[in-house]
């Protein structure tokens, strides 16, 4: 219920209002069962634009710490996670990519929306990152299809590390479905799985007109981890 009164009374009306969003391609976006939205990464306010545009309810996930903050600021941040249709998900463990990937599972098995960014964290400078291979386990596992889509500008609106967003129109475009049926029962297999997730980038990418970067973002920001196999977008 919540999701619903900041949607269309509390909140969403005044967004739309101050940012009047410039949508392209939303039709590519069933209007029933199960969905993948794959999507580049590059501002916070990502979560709170594409929820506000797609006429379906979008489940994200993120960090259980944004649920758990103290004071004002804490209570604010859950608030707005919870009303936006965010899962906590303990991605501190071992088997917390595995955790990410059984929740995003489950709302698409409920004939959901899954909106996922594969390159796994916010781009550190606006170009497109290597893209993590969850988004393709997450289709191959799920057999929904795969909806690509670019937030064309949202870094200039609210860059990372800004508060206070600037107003200006936001864009956004998707792209046709991606539908990776031919791999049906391969999931688990790496070399599938990379080529499945760079088909995609590959569209977020044409989408979005941005410079590709053959690495991970994560690595871009600091020391990379080294880990025994692709990582999981989470």
């Amino acid at each position: 219920m919540l999701y619903w009164l900041m949607k269309y009374v509390l909140l969403g009306p005044l967004l739309r209002l101050v940012f009047r969003p410039q949508v392209e391609g939303l039709h590519h976006v069933p209007d029933t069962g199960p969905v993948i939205l794959a999507s580049n990464h590059l501002s916070f306010s990502d979560s709170i634009f594409t929820p506000l545009i797609v006429r379906r309810r979008v489940t994200f996930i993120a960090k259980a710490e944004y649920f758990t903050g103290k004071g004002v600021k804490g209570w604010l941040t859950k608030m707005f996670f919870v009303g936006s249709g965010t899962i906590p998900v303990d991605r501190s463990g071992g088997r917390a990519a595995r955790a990410a990937l059984d929740t995003q599972l489950r709302v698409l098995r409920a004939g959901g929306i899954a909106g996922i960014y594969p390159e796994g964290t916010r781009s550190p400078d606006g170009r497109l990152y290597r893209g993590k291979t969850g988004v393709a386990r997450l289709a191959l596992e799920s057999g929904a299809p795969v909806v690509p889509m670019a937030m064309l500008n949202a870094d200039e609106i609210q860059p990372p590390g800004k508060l206070i967003p600037k107003i200006a129109r936001v864009r956004i475009r998707f792209g046709p479905p991606l539908d990776f049926s031919r791999y049906a029962g391969m999931a688990g297999d790496r070399f599938v799985e990379r080529a499945v997730t760079d088909e995609i980038m590959y569209e977020v990418m044409e989408l979005s007109g941005r410079e590709y970067v053959d690495m991970y973002a994560q690595k871009a920001k600091g020391p990379a981890v080294t880990a025994p196999r692709e990582p999981v977008a989470a």
